[in-house]
C-alpha cells in the first residue's frame, strides 16, 4: 500500500510559479510510474503530467505543456511538479497518484489527498 502526501500548494499571482511536491512512502517508489492531476470547482478531475518509473519519459497535458515540468528523485521517493507562467484557470486541487505500470496518463492504483492552488488575476 502507497501513501502519498503532496505540499507547496498556495496563493500565486497569475504568472508566478510554485513546486508542488508529493512524498511516497510504504512501497517502492522507483516502481511506479507516477502522475500528477488536478480538479477545479464544478470540474471533472483531468490528467496534467505523468512520469515513468526511472524519469526517461513525460507526458503533459495540452493545457500545460510548456509551463509545468514534471520530475522525480527516486532517492527521496519523491515527484515534484514545477508550475510556471501560472494562469487562474490553472486554479485547482492538484493530486499526485501512483501507478504499478512503467507509464500512463490514466490507470493509477494510489492517490493523496490534494493540494490547493489557487491563481490570483
Amino acid at each position: 500500500q502507497v501513501q502519498l502526501v503532496e505540499s507547496g500548494g498556495g496563493l500565486v499571482q497569475a504568472g508566478g510559479s510554485l513546486r508542488l511536491s508529493c512524498a511516497a512512502s510504504g512501497g517502492t517508489f522507483s516502481r511506479y510510474a507516477m502522475g500528477w492531476f488536478r480538479q477545479a470547482p464544478g470540474k471533472e478531475r483531468e490528467f496534467v503530467a505523468a512520469i515513468s518509473r526511472s524519469g526517461g519519459t513525460t507526458g503533459y497535458a495540452n493545457s500545460v505543456k510548456g509551463r509545468f515540468t514534471i520530475s522525480r528523485d527516486n532517492a527521496k521517493n519523491t515527484v515534484y511538479l514545477q508550475m510556471n507562467s501560472l494562469k487562474p484557470e490553472d486554479t485547482a486541487v492538484y493530486y499526485c497518484a501512483a501507478s504499478s505500470l512503467p507509464y500512463t496518463h490514466s490507470s493509477y492504483d494510489y492517490w493523496g489527498q490534494g493540494t490547493q492552488v489557487t491563481v490570483s488575476s
